[in-house]
């Protein structure tokens, strides 16, 4: 069972639909003793880094993913969930993130301008998924393939970085550090794509 984590930041009824299309029962909850009997963890997420950070403190979910995490568990992080896995966010000032992922959020505008791009910020719509190394949760995923990116600062490409896009700047499309992993893009919203990475993530066959 996959538990998407609900805190109120989130796309969550497209994200738990995708993974039910997929043969996948899931349950979304704000609870700890429930997410605990999860065999993985989904965190998702839209808006602001430091808002989204305080929300998991006042709720002390940011600990249990930390803990979770640290025993071993799945985790999954989506789009603003996937930022909150680094160490910190420069998004209207500086925040911590959980630091799951060793790593820095910038601003994709500040970039942009530093290369002379004339770049629309935020990033909206599709863009091609360069396949960086091998990882289990790229398995089903092949060169060409497009995802869904909504998003107005992103972790630069590391050595945490899976996969990548350009969009003026090389933006981490997928990162991850051992069991947790993190999507920059939408896959709820990235049609087939979307749903290989996630079989690929509960261990499931893609259609």
């Amino acid at each position: 069972m996959t538990g998407v984590i609900d805190y109120g930041v989130g796309n969550l009824f497209s994200l738990a639909s995708s993974l039910r299309a997929i043969g996948e029962e899931t349950v979304v909850t704000a609870s700890p003793e429930t997410l605990s009997g999860c065999d993985r963890l989904v965190l998702p997420g839209v808006g602001a880094f430091g808002a989204a950070m305080d929300v998991l403190a006042a709720k002390k979910l940011d600990r249990f993913i930390i803990e979770q995490a640290k025993k071993g568990k799945p985790l999954l992080g989506i789009c603003l969930g996937m930022q909150l896995l680094f160490s910190k966010s420069y998004e209207f000032g500086a925040h911590k993130g959980l630091g799951l992922i060793e790593g820095e959020i910038v601003p994709l505008e500040d970039e942009l301008r530093r290369l002379g791009k004339d770049y629309k910020v935020p990033q909206i719509g599709w863009n091609e998924l360069v396949l960086r190394r091998g990882h289990e949760i790229t398995k089903y995923l092949r060169p060409g393939d497009y995802a869904y990116y909504v998003h107005s600062y992103y972790a630069p490409v590391g050595e945490y970085t899976v996969a990548y896009s350009d969009y003026g700047a090389l933006v981490t499309g997928i990162a991850a550090a051992g069991n947790v992993v993190g999507c920059q893009f939408h896959p709820e919203k990235s049609g087939r794509v979307g749903l290989k990475m996630l079989a690929a993530f509960t261990g499931r066959e893609a259609r």
